[in-house]
């Protein structure tokens, strides 16, 4: 893997401009805002845009990674929790939750905008993966929830819902109420 340079100080200026003026558009136009007004937004041309982010998927990536990162630290910290059904539920119900209050993100980032070329390892997408993965294996290994379940097929759960409930009156309320209702399909039963 090559080391990214060291960015010129006027470069990274740019980027981090990029980057809040494109979380400013994206909050209250969704992933669809106009990456020419991000620009405008930003003091930068086009062209300083596309040089940094040379897709909008790219740009979603930035927008987007710092909070993914946060969410996949704190599945890291619920493995250590000793009822790991419930781990795997409140980390998704925190995935849901941010999905369905963070316009754009469940179709952009979970599978809905993604451009013809596969993510790289590094993206949210992919973080999201790994670290619910890991949850769920240990869920899965206590008998909490069944074995046939994949992260794929319960992430792609979390991103209907949140797709679902983002434009609702209370999105986080609806987007928890309705991952409750359906994680009761994946928990074992225990009569």
């Amino acid at each position: 893997m090559a080391l990214e340079r060291p960015r010129r100080a006027d470069a990274r200026r740019n980027y981090d401009r990029i980057v809040a003026a494109a979380e400013n558009e994206i909050a209250q136009h969704g992933a669809d805002a106009s990456l020419e007004e991000i620009a405008r937004r930003a003091g930068v041309g086009s062209a300083t845009l596309h040089r940094h982010f040379p897709s909008r998927q790219s740009l979603l990536e930035a927008v987007f990674h710092d909070r993914v990162e946060a969410l996949c630290a704190q599945a890291r910290e619920m493995r250590q929790s000793p009822d790991t059904g419930s781990a795997l539920t409140h980390w998704l119900e925190a995935v849901a939750v941010y999905g369905a209050t963070t316009r754009g993100l469940a179709r952009s980032l979970l599978g809905g905008g993604r451009e013809s070329e596969p993510p790289p390892d590094s993206t949210c997408e992919a973080m999201l993966v790994d670290a619910g993965g890991e949850l769920l294996s240990l869920a899965v290994g206590a008998g909490a929830v069944r074995p046939d379940v994949s992260i794929i097929e319960l992430l792609t759960l979390v991103n209907a819902i949140s797709l679902a409930t983002e434009s609702g009156s209370d999105p986080a309320g609806e987007a928890t109420r309705l991952l409750r209702l359906a994680i009761e399909g994946v928990r074992t039963t225990t009569h």
